[in-house]
């Protein structure tokens, strides 16, 4: 039940609510009777809501009271200034996110919005939710710690957005009592050195050109599978034996592509082109993509492809994309034990991104104490 200072407030006419207090207490220090007991009184009186006006009857004050609560309840489901958490978050992905991201971006967010956030606060008013809910919301996530990162991400933009429209006084996913636990992330494991030499020993049992092309292309070069649909004929310069990779093909709708700038202006960069992949390149007009012609291929298009490699080869594992970038990246690092070459290869905007992934080189074991020793354990 709603209280009296509630339905005080939400009162369309404060002529009525004075008119409200001024007999409720008139009732509390009316007419007694001798003998100090107060007299029974019928109420009768109108109020206006929503601009008309209506008739409250009843015998007590309490009855009153209840049926003026219960007459507001059934015109107003909830506190006058709330906000819906669901259609406050939905409105700011609608009109300040959605519009100002890239396509795959905004429906990593929307993802966010339907399996987590939503359904924890769809129904609760912004203003009411507290760090206690948002700790109950994370603990009850399962998965990765940086999927529930994710979600913190949009969660904090949402409830920064009703900080600064003055719906709440302070961010409660800021408290510092919050704490977000997770399995990490399995990382993408490179294909072993053998297993490289037998793709590239097998290039020539692959039936389809434009499969061997792939192939030679993407396991060759540590390339985003995005970089290599979005390779042209016109990046390619086979007298200076160079690739030049300016453009990205994703497809956040699955099998629509969308031609884009590549992820990061370091992206942007030239590669000197395998010399053992040129071979297997005939180019084409300057215009036309290298995997796909006028249209560069789809999602579906490129898993058929990897499937048929996998077949036509013979190979005891799975043809995955993303591992070619891993592995080169892996043996280029091991290779020259220069993080800078990695960095510039990778397209990478700081060389912290190339250390945490790939500066960790074939063997896996610390041979720091080899270097003491030859310190130390000389005269």
């Amino acid at each position: 039940m709603k209280s009296l200072k509630m339905i005080f407030q939400n009162c369309a006419s404060e002529k009525s609510v004075l008119e409200f207090k001024q007999r409720t207490d008139a009732f509390d220090s009316g007419p007694v009777q001798q003998g100090g007991n107060r007299m029974a009184a019928k109420i009768n009186r109108s109020v206006i809501i929503n601009g008309a006006r209506k008739w409250v009857r009843a015998n007590s004050e309490q009855e009153y009271a209840d049926k003026l609560a219960k007459l507001f309840g059934a015109d107003e489901t909830q506190p006058s200034g709330s906000h819906i958490f669901g259609e406050y978050a939905q409105n700011w992905f609608d009109v300040y996110s959605r519009p100002n991201i890239e396509t795959a971006t905004a429906a990593t967010y929307q993802r966010q919005l339907t399996r987590y956030l939503i359904p924890a606060f769809g129904d609760t008013p912004v203003e009411d939710i507290t760090t206690d809910d948002i700790q109950k919301l994370f603990n009850n996530m399962t998965g990765t710690k940086a999927t529930k990162m994710k979600t913190k991400q949009v969660l904090c933009m949402i409830l920064e957005a009703a900080l600064d429209d003055g719906l709440i006084q302070r961010n409660p996913l800021k408290s510092r009592r919050l704490k977000i636990t997770g399995e990490a992330s399995e990382g993408t494991k490179e294909y072993s050195v053998e297993q490289m030499r037998f793709l590239i020993r097998n290039l020539d049992k692959i039936q389809n050109p434009t499969d061997r092309a792939y192939l030679a292309v993407q396991a060759l070069h540590p390339l985003r599978l995005e970089e290599v649909l979005g390779l042209k004929w016109a990046d390619v310069d086979f007298d200076a034996m160079t690739i030049h990779i300016c453009r990205a093909v994703t497809h956040p709708t699955r099998n629509r592509p969308e031609i884009k700038r590549t992820k990061t202006d370091a992206s942007v960069r030239t590669l000197g082109l395998s010399r053992i992949a040129a071979q297997y390149l005939n180019p084409g007009s300057d215009d036309e993509f290298i995997f796909g012609g006028e249209k560069p291929l789809s999602y579906t298009q490129v898993r058929r492809m990897c499937e048929r490699i996998k077949r036509d080869t013979g190979f005891d594992d799975n043809i995955t994309p993303i591992r070619f970038r891993t592995t080169v990246l892996t043996d280029i690092y091991d290779q020259t034990k220069d993080v800078k070459t990695a960095q510039a290869a990778a397209g990478h905007a700081s060389p912290t991104m190339t250390m945490r992934r790939y500066a960790k080189g074939r063997d896996g074991v610390s041979r720091s104490s080899a270097v003491i020793d030859s310190v130390y354990g000389s005269d």
